[in-house]
């Protein structure tokens, strides 16, 4: 009988904590305050003539607890930092309007950067919006960004190789990305790479954790370009 009573209470403990963690979960993600992080957005970099404007999305939008504090740098970088909370959560995001879209000549993103050793994501979206992130019926194209601790490195992007992702899943779908309904350009911290399978903890990180990215410039490339 002890053992029963025992193991009730056990089982009791840990339905009530899952309940606090769920209710705890739902308020924050009530008070995530989106339109907010757009009006502050962070001024800096330049891309196809017209300067970036970035805010934050944070896993704080489903009642996550990570949180980005990104700036602009006194040498114009784009400064990608802040912490990943892997309780309820586990993604960061920054994101940028592109006004009119990407040239129909892009074939690719040229981006240099500085990093501390996780991989990234580059993501693009045609800047639809729905209460969770990016549109539940459009897809966010996808690329992973590794990176190499104090390490300046540049990626090619190319768009033909982009990943469709949504809601932070692969995306079966025959859709191709249209340069020019590019409207929306972002790097993105997650527990999840651009295929849906787990970013490893070497590459990632576990609990409670820094990160920082510095962007430096980024560029579109056409065809003709690329060799």
């Amino acid at each position: 009988m002890k053992t029963k009573k025992t193991n009730s209470r056990s089982n009791l403990s840990s339905s009530l904590v899952g309940v606090f963690i769920t209710m705890g979960q739902i308020i924050r993600a009530a008070r995530y305050d989106r339109g907010a992080n757009e009006r502050n957005a962070v001024p800096t970099l330049e891309f196809l003539g017209n300067e970036l404007n970035w805010h934050r999305l944070d896993d704080g939008v489903m009642g996550g607890q990570s949180e980005t504090v990104h700036s602009c740098t006194n040498t114009g970088e784009l400064d990608f930092s802040g912490h990943i909370n892997t309780q309820g959560g586990g993604f960061c995001s920054i994101r940028s309007p592109i006004g009119g879209g990407l040239p129909s000549d892009s074939a690719a993103i040229r981006v240099c950067y500085l990093g501390d050793g996780k991989t990234y994501k580059v993501l693009f979206s045609d800047g639809n919006k729905s209460a969770f992130g990016p549109s539940r019926r459009s897809p966010s194209w996808q690329s992973d960004l590794p990176t190499r601790k104090g390490v300046e490195d540049t990626a090619i992007i190319r768009l033909d190789a982009l990943v469709p992702s949504l809601q932070g899943g692969l995306m079966e779908t025959d859709l191709k990305l249209d340069p020019s309904q590019v409207k929306e350009l972002g790097f993105m911290l997650s527990l999840k790479l651009s295929n849906g399978e787990s970013n490893p903890v070497e590459t990632f990180g576990s609990g409670i954790f820094p990160f920082s990215l510095k962007i430096r410039s980024i560029d579109s490339v056409r065809a003709d370009e690329l060799n």
